[in-house]
Order: C-alpha cells, then sequence, then structure tokens
C-alpha cells in the first residue's frame, strides 16, 4: 500500500484482531486530561519531522504539508473546534490520525519514534513551559509581600514562638520572611526545569533506532540545550523512556512551595482574627456566612491552607507510582499526568490568589501598636542590658527571669517597676533601666544583618524592591 493511501493510524498495532473492549477503552484512555499536551507534541513532531525530512526520510514537500497540516489543526484546537476521540486514547494518537487524515505524508511522521519516548518528550516541555510560568507567579507574590510590608515601614507585631509573644519585630520583616521562603522554591523549581531540560526522544520504546536519526538536531530545535548552546541528549534509552525523576522533583518542590503557602495562610487567618486584629481583607477575598450575618471569613487563605494537603498527596502518589515498576515503560506511567498538572494548577491558582489578596488587604496600625507595647517582648533586651554591664548571660536570663516574677506578683507591667524593685532583684540595674522599654530605641539596637532593625529591615525592603524589578 502507498503511503498516499495508508489508513489513519490506530493504537493497536495487526497483532490484534479486534479493538478493545468499551470497558477497557474508556479505563484506558488518557486524551481526557492529557489533552493540554497538544502544543507540546506539535512542537516534538514538527521537530521529528524536520529532521526526518534532513536524513531523507521526508521530502521537503511532504515537510512542508506536515507542518501546514499541524498549523490547521492548532488553530481549530485554539478555536475549540477540534473534536477528540477517547477511541484514539491519547493526544498523540489523536494528533496523528488527524493529521494523517488531511495529509497522507502524516502516515511517515512516526518513523524512528515511538510513543514511549514522545510522551516522554511532551511532558518534559510542558513542564519546562509550566515552570517559567510558575516562576512568574511565584515572583508575583513575593512582589504583593515586598509591596504590602513596604506600604507600612513602620508597624511593629509581635514575633512569635510557640504561639506565644516572644520579641517584636517589624511587619514588613515578618512578610519578608515568606519572601525567602518564596526564593528557595524558585531556586528549586529552577533545578528541576535544569535537569527536565534534556531530551528523550530518538529512546524509541526501549532500544533506540536502527535509522540514523539525528537526535542533535532534535533537541536544538526543542530548545534542549546548555547554556553554550550545546544539545542535551539523555544518554541511555531505557532510562529515558521510563525517567519519571524530574516530575517527583516538580511535585516535590510543588509540595514544598505548598508548605510555605499554607504556613503565610495561617499567619494571615490569625491575623486577621478578632483576637489579634492585625489585618483587614477586602470584603472582595472574602466570604460570610450562611446562617450567622456578622462573619467575614478568610476562605482565601484557608483554601490556600487546605489545597496543601492535595499538594503533598499528589507527590506521595507519585512516589507510590515508581517505586515497584521493573524497567522500561509500564503503563502504570499514564497515571503521572494528572497527579502532576493537578500540582502546577493547585500552587499556580494558590500564588496568584493570595497575592492578589494581598493587595488589597489593609494593617490595622492601632491593634499592632497595642500588641506591640507589651513590655515582656523586651524582656530579651532586658537581660542583654545585663550582658552589657559584665553579667554572664545564664545570669543575666535568670535575674530577668526573678524580675519578671516581681513584676506579675505585684500586677504590674514590666516597665512600670521602679528602680528600687529592679535593684531588689540585683543591683547590677541603674536608673537607665527605663531605656530598656522605648521600643523605637529597641528596635533601632538590632543592627546586625538579618535582625528587625530599623535600619535593616529598609534595607531589605530596598534590595528586595530592586530584585524583583530586573
Amino acid at each position: 500500500m502507498s503511503s498516499d493511501s495508508h489508513p489513519a493510524p490506530v493504537s493497536r498495532s495487526g497483532r490484534f484482531g479486534s479493538g478493545p473492549a468499551a470497558d477497557v477503552a474508556a479505563f484506558s484512555e488518557s486524551i481526557s486530561f492529557d489533552w493540554r499536551l497538544w502544543r507540546q507534541d506539535i512542537r516534538g513532531s514538527v521537530a521529528h519531522a524536520t529532521m526526518l525530512q534532513k536524513i531523507g526520510v521526508l521530502s521537503a514537500r511532504e515537510l512542508r504539508d506536515i507542518k501546514s497540516g499541524f498549523d490547521t489543526i492548532a488553530q481549530e484546537i485554539e478555536g475549540g473546534t477540534f473534536t477528540w476521540k477517547p477511541e484514539l486514547e491519547d493526544v498523540h494518537m489523536n494528533l496523528e490520525a488527524e493529521l494523517t487524515r488531511r495529509v497522507p505524508a502524516g502516515a511517515r511522521l512516526h518513523t524512528g519514534r515511538s510513543r514511549n519516548d514522545q510522551v516522554a518528550l511532551d511532558i518534559r516541555l510542558w513542564l519546562r513551559d509550566e515552570i517559567a510560568g510558575l516562576q512568574e507567579d511565584l515572583r508575583s507574590l513575593q512582589r504583593a509581600l515586598v509591596e504590602f510590608g513596604a506600604r507600612h515601614p513602620a508597624v511593629i507585631i509581635p514575633g512569635y514562638t510557640h504561639l506565644q509573644r516572644a520579641q517584636p519585630v517589624y511587619f514588613a520583616h515578618h512578610l519578608l520572611a515568606y519572601a525567602e521562603m518564596l526564593e528557595r522554591d524558585a531556586g528549586r523549581f529552577a533545578d528541576c526545569a535544569h535537569r527536565a531540560n534534556v531530551c528523550p526522544l530518538g529512546s524509541g520504546a526501549i532500544a533506540g533506532s536502527t535509522l540514523p536519526l539525528d537526535r542533535e538536531l532534535v533537541a536544538t530545535l526543542l530548545g534542549f540545550v546548555d547554556a553554550k548552546g550545546r544539545p542535551r541528549l539523555t544518554q541511555n534509552s531505557m532510562d529515558g523512556v521510563s525517567d519519571r525523576d524530574f516530575l517527583v522533583e516538580f511535585c516535590a518542590s510543588g509540595a514544598l512551595l505548598a508548605v510555605h503557602l499554607s504556613r503565610l495562610a495561617e499567619d494571615i487567618i490569625l491575623w486577621v482574627s478578632t483576637e489579634f486584629g492585625f489585618i483587614r481583607i477586602a470584603d472582595s477575598y472574602t466570604t460570610g456566612s450562611s446562617l450567622m450575618p456578622q462573619k467575614k471569613n478568610p476562605d482565601v487563605a484557608e483554601l490556600t491552607r487546605g489545597k496543601s494537603g492535595r499538594v503533598v498527596g499528589n507527590l506521595m502518589s507519585l512516589l507510590m507510582l515508581l517505586k515497584g515498576l521493573p524497567m522500561t515503560y509500564n503503563r502504570d506511567l499514564q497515571e503521572d499526568k494528572e497527579r502532576t498538572f493537578d500540582t502546577a494548577d493547585t500552587v499556580r491558582s494558590c500564588l496568584r490568589l493570595m497575592a492578589a489578596m494581598l493587595g488589597q488587604t489593609t494593617v490595622e496600625p492601632a491593634a499592632c501598636k497595642e500588641a506591640a507595647s507589651d513590655p515582656l517582648l523586651l524582656a530579651t533586651d532586658l537581660a542583654d542590658y545585663l550582658v552589657q554591664k559584665g553579667m554572664p548571660f545564664r545570669q543575666a536570663h535568670h535575674v530577668v527571669g526573678a524580675v519578671v516574677a516581681v513584676a506579675e506578683k505585684w500586677g504590674k507591667p514590666l516597665d512600670q517597676l521602679t528602680l528600687a524593685e529592679f535593684q531588689g532583684v540585683d543591683p547590677a540595674f541603674g536608673a537607665d533601666v527605663t531605656g530598656v522599654f522605648r521600643l523605637s530605641e529597641a528596635m533601632a539596637r538590632r543592627r546586625i544583618i538579618g535582625a528587625p532593625g530599623t535600619q535593616e529591615v529598609r534595607r531589605q525592603l530596598a534590595a528586595w524592591r530592586k530584585r524583583l524589578s530586573s
């Protein structure tokens, strides 16, 4: 049979006398979710066809026809008029079958290629694109955090350990802690993108091909290159088709990002509560109660906190999927995509919504000031005061603890004790002890790098703004 009359490809070979049973077809199809790889599948197919033309499998005209056919199909998919056929199982067979129906040369497209290395290529291309978009979402949330802090540079709140008031910090300093977390997340995703940026096409089903495929050309056409423009290729055909480490890395990075977002959400949920009252979220990013008319709930933050569980679950699902698979490709690997897609969709939506919400959130300065005015927050500063007078820190720690006990006994705030009461605990206290409790001076004294001091927080805000503007 000539190529011009070649029938549209089917997913089962001539070995089978009939197609799968209807329930098997429904059970095994993946087009319901892997259709979203269509852009990557077309890009990979065009690059593969370009290579086939170079090695003489396709003519120049056939290559032009294939490219033109894919252009038309892409336009139809974009316009919503393309019909996906579940009986063709997956995105690869749907696109190839439709191309072959329109362009006879499409029957040659699968030369030297298997769906095993084709899907390995597509998911790497998709992940590379997705990480690029996710990095922008990360930057957007970092900007929202930095700008939120910059809008309130003088606001001080208690910092907490064990959810107990510990020491005073600038509100901006607290927010910048999350900017630091997200920066580490961005680094992990960049590492993942680097390891995903290796071209597996040419691995075939398991053992490559006897045809003189130009793998370097395909890798270069698809951007699988190093910093010097040299092609990056998988070096083992068996690993090339079965490797999903890069997806595990992506889902692991996504899980840790989700945990960071959940922690930020928890702080926001606490801060917006009546008991804290540090912030107010715009009505457009909250919801009410079906029963209690006074309620204003931080649902965006709560859902972000809740969705972290599914992202962590996706990582566990992938690890369990892979742990028992023998070499090389197994159909089990079809299950990798829904988990990966869900991780990407979930963390990206959480990033966008959290950034938008922070842009519509304001600080309640009076509540923050009242909480930060608690003199117990400066108990450690009081110990430092004694250290500067020559007292060993362990002794100073004990002395300040005794002072706190005296204040509790007399029902006084720590800063309202008289000099005599201070000296009744230890004569090292002088008349200058009251200066310890001047909050603005206490914040100015925190001068070391990374501390929540007045000048250091200003410096960090400026540095972050500069970093995020590039």
